[in-house]
């Protein structure tokens, strides 16, 4: 397996770039078939979901609306246990069709805050596309899940350690 080493730290790769092409080109299909004549909003979540959320929504066939919700909710390695608002949403989501697109579901702190949040402008409905999820942590009902992982620290694809690393094009495990 392919390794890296950022700062002093180790990273292993755990899904190639080829699986993630393969795999979000099936969310997409998936997505079309199950939204045609619906005309969905997609609320990518940035920074995190911004790779995942371009290579996805290049592949949705349908027509569609996009608007992005910045939150942050980690420092480092370790999850804040909070969430911090940068930019909300700018646009009417009433009877609207949602889907809101995730990086990672790990402890669902980010998801039930914007499904909460959502809800409130009664959409007709809200799904969840995440490219990354963590059974183990948190086990919420989530429609369209690319990849389950263990729980570990992961980088790539838009997933990042202070800021960097997001580039990668795939993602890359820390070994212990």
């Amino acid at each position: 397996m392919k390794r890296i080493q950022i700062n002093s730290f180790i990273f292993e790769e755990i899904i190639s770039s080829k699986q993630i092409e393969e795999r979000v080109s099936e969310v997409a299909r998936q997505i079309n078939s199950e939204y045609q004549g619906k005309k969905p909003i997609f609320i990518p979540v940035l920074n995190g979901s911004f790779m995942f959320a371009s290579n996805l929504i290049q592949q949705i066939d349908i027509p569609l609306e996009i608007s992005f919700v910045k939150l942050k909710s980690y420092q480092g390695m370790e999850s804040k246990g909070y969430i911090d608002e940068v930019s909300g949403l700018d646009v009417n989501i009433t009877n609207r069709h949602v889907i809101i697109v995730e990086d990672i579901v790990e402890s669902g702190l980010t998801t039930r805050y914007l499904m909460d949040k959502l809800s409130k402008y009664h959409p007709t409905s809200i799904q969840i596309a995440t490219f990354l999820y963590k059974p183990q942590k948190e086990n919420h009902p989530l429609k369209y899940i690319c990849f389950s992982i263990k729980d570990e620290f992961v980088v790539g694809y838009g997933l990042d350690l202070d800021g960097y690393y997001r580039n990668l094009n795939s993602v890359y495990q820390l070994v212990k």
